[in-house]
């Protein structure tokens, strides 16, 4: 009984957290606003760490070496 319990709860478990409704966002306009947000990011680095001195940049930050 117990056995038959835990494997119901298992199974409606796995369902709940397999299914799902996910909403993307238009990917081309998503993309394209990346890459800007990248390019003013990456500009920015170059100006405050110097050319060359840039090791990483994403959207959101940028390190310098």
């Amino acid at each position: 009984m117990i056995i038959r319990t835990a494997a119901v709860m298992l199974a409606v478990a796995a369902t709940a957290l397999t299914t799902g409704c996910v909403i993307a966002p238009n990917s081309s306009e998503t993309n394209a606003q990346r890459a800007e947000d990248v390019r003013k990011m990456s500009e920015q680095a170059t100006t405050t760490c110097g050319a060359g001195f840039v090791k990483e940049v994403n959207a959101k930050s940028f390190t310098c070496k």
